[in-house]
């Protein structure tokens, strides 16, 4: 009788695990020696099998990191509208976010220039992670100017969202004037937070957003997982 290799047999194993919900995208797997010592095999039959896995696209190897669950990458359209819980829905995905920091403080010179207010005024700044079916996708840093919405803080701890937060202090709509990409690498924070492993390629975008009479109204920094993200421009 045909006998199956024993490395076909733990992809299988594993893949069955992973469709089965055990491990979700973004995942770690078990290491290599774990994987041994679990199937009474030796790593070089383990390392076929993940190798195999990764061919399929169903896990990807990460230097000094080990091997997650692959993410299909989420499209997130670039527009003049640019909402992140309606990019993601769209994409057949859930959003959520998390927030990390909400605080009002004194601009520094290039939050001033993108808000086009004079020196020393205060900002309401809006630090977190947004995360695609609970895996982060990207860290971001809104700032918005203090004076014209005192309110705004408490907004978005009761919403956690920019559009909701704005529009419950009287801005229902704005759009973006300005995006600039560039490619960069991960800190060390920036790869904890978006669990990458450190150096890994990140997209930031800098962006500007203005109300129906071109007034700035958010100073935004975002840093997409490069791997996690595949960024699209809309002409509307």
């Amino acid at each position: 009788m045909t006998r199956t290799a024993i490395w076909k047999s733990i992809a299988s194993a594993l893949q069955g695990e992973i469709a089965s919900g055990h491990y979700r995208a973004g995942d770690k797997l078990p290491t290599e020696a774990e994987l041994s010592l679990r199937f009474g095999v030796n790593r070089h039959t383990v390392r076929r099998a993940l190798a195999e896995m990764a061919a399929s696209g169903l896990v990807a190897a990460r230097r000094g990191a080990g091997v997650y669950v692959a993410m299909t990458p989420t499209d997130y359209a670039l527009g003049r509208r640019v909402r992140f819980h309606q990019n993601v829905l769209a994409s057949g995905r859930t959003p959520s976010r998390q927030l990390l920091r909400l605080e009002t403080r004194k601009a520094d010179t290039r939050e001033s220039e993108a808000l086009a207010l004079p020196a020393d005024s205060d900002v309401h700044v809006m630090e977190g992670l947004s995360l695609v079916d609970g895996v982060p996708l990207a860290m971001f840093r809104s700032v918005f100017p203090a004076q014209r919405f005192p309110d705004l803080l408490q907004a978005l701890d009761q919403t956690h969202s920019v559009t909701l937060g704005l529009a419950a202090c009287g801005l229902t709509d704005y759009t973006r004037t300005s995006t600039r990409l560039t490619a960069k690498l991960a800190t060390p924070l920036q790869a904890l937070t978006l669990r990458l492993p450190e150096g890994a390629a990140v997209l930031r975008s800098v962006a500007i957003n203005a109300d129906a009479a071109a007034t700035p109204v958010e100073y935004g920094l975002t840093w997409f997982a490069g791997d996690r993200v595949t960024l699209t421009l809309q002409p509307d």
